[in-house]
């Protein structure tokens, strides 16, 4: 299919390219960008004056919840969803039942979704067996089945010993393990950022020492071993401190944080609504305004939409028995821009956070518009306004935090690989 892109506004972070261009795609590629190539003829042409045109976006963390959870979503509405969103490019947690942790299962998963509408799938494989956190799995017969690294998602790893021998083997063969930083033992029982507002409302809490004493073990670790690390879903000032420290000293690591934790804190908790539980939990103001302000400064090197889909019926109850998780790939992109507008941060340099640096964080194609590239690419409107509702979403999980809230941008056109997968209505 040929796609003729006329007059958007074309944002290209890694190019350093903003202003207004055509883009001409064919055979699954972008040819041009300008002037198009002789004997070009377009089957479609989209017109984006006064649209924003810019690399399809790249999620670290979407959970599609096959196989194993389909009653909480499926792959074909978490694909769909995904495109809706302008997601490109996705990594999946190994959290499925059963987990990522065989060659097959990952195959399958691939097989499915190259096989439906939507996104690049691409599997991270359990860092150990069952994630029990005991033995680890054969990574390199994960690799070659297409996984792109390790994690325990939110399964807790207790042994520092297997942890050890997992960052060892991954730097022998240049695995990448994905790790997000919690204490299990300080961590159990709470489902709160341990302060003041927990403790009024009664809900046991988690100290922010969960994040930063577990992080420390890490680098460690990380400095010992050489093991390129990336911290998933950090949610405090002095991890962001921890992490900022490191960096300086030269350890290869890189960080994400969700966009719920860009906007909320645990002050948002006092109507005890079960969508505002999360993992890890909504910590204090000081450490969103730190998450805001590391972004801006490039101490934090991604934005991902941390998408949990969960049954309605598990956040249907008190919050201390809901299921945590919340529902994002769809809000990936407005929230990534009322990030920006609240600190006055360039659209080319929030465009970076979710396209070309998680790109480079995931090792994968992608993220950029230059000629020659994947023609994955996402067109939208950053001054549409719009109201998050159930209907308004196209996953099948509607648990998110910002259920009737309003929105600035939304996605009008996704093509990846040079489909128009998405358009809007």
């Amino acid at each position: 299919m040929k796609i003729h892109i006329r007059n958007g506004r074309v944002v290209d972070p890694l190019n350093q390219h903003d202003g207004i261009a055509d883009i001409y795609v064919a055979a699954g590629k972008i040819v041009a960008m300008g002037t198009a190539p002789a004997d070009f003829h377009a089957n479609r042409v989209i017109d984006a004056s006064g649209l924003v045109v810019c690399p399809g976006l790249v999620d670290l963390s979407v959970r599609l919840r096959e196989p194993g959870f389909e009653y909480r979503a499926t792959l074909e509405s978490e694909m769909l969803a995904a495109a809706a969103g302008g997601v490109t490019s996705l990594a999946c947690p190994p959290d499925t039942d059963p987990p990522l942790d065989e060659p097959g299962l990952v195959e399958m998963l691939k097989f499915r979704a190259k096989n439906l509408p939507g996104p690049r799938v691409y599997p991270l494989g359990a860092l150990t067996q069952k994630l029990e956190g005991k033995l680890l799995t054969e990574m390199a017969e994960l690799t070659e089945a297409g996984c792109r690294a390790f994690t325990q998602a939110d399964a807790p790893l207790t042994d520092t010993q297997v942890l050890l021998r997992a960052m060892e083997y991954a730097a022998t063969f240049d695995f990448s393990l994905w790790l997000r930083p919690q204490d299990v033992s300080l961590a159990r029982g709470g489902i709160a950022h341990d302060g003041a507002i927990a403790s009024r409302l009664g809900l046991p809490g988690i100290p922010a020492l969960a994040e930063t004493v577990a992080l420390a073990t890490i680098l460690q670790l990380a400095r010992a071993t050489g093991a390129r690390v990336h911290l998933s879903r950090l949610s405090t000032r002095d991890g962001i401190a921890m992490v900022r420290a490191a960096k300086a000293q030269g350890l290869a690591v890189t960080c994400d944080v969700a966009t719920s934790h860009v906007h909320l804190c645990e002050n948002d908790l006092v109507g005890f609504d079960a969508h505002l539980h999360l993992t890890p939990p909504l910590r204090a103001l000081r450490d969103r305004d730190a998450i805001r302000e590391a972004l801006r400064d490039g101490s934090i090197d991604a934005l991902c939409s941390d998408h949990t889909p969960v049954d309605e019926d598990e956040k249907q109850v008190p919050f201390g028995e809901s299921s945590p998780g919340a529902s994002g790939v769809e809000l990936l992109l407005p929230l990534t821009l009322k990030w920006a507008r609240d600190m006055g941060v360039p659209l080319i340099q929030a465009i970076d956070l979710v396209s070309w640096k998680p790109a480079q964080i995931l090792g994968v194609p992608g993220g950029h518009l230059s000629v020659g590239s994947y023609a994955d690419i996402c067109v939208f409107d950053e001054t549409a306004e719009w109201q998050v509702s159930a209907r308004a979403l196209m996953s099948q999980g509607k648990n998110t935090p910002f259920l009737d809230q309003p929105m600035q941008g939304r996605v009008r056109y996704t093509i990846i690989d040079g489909h128009l997968d998405f358009e809007a209505p």
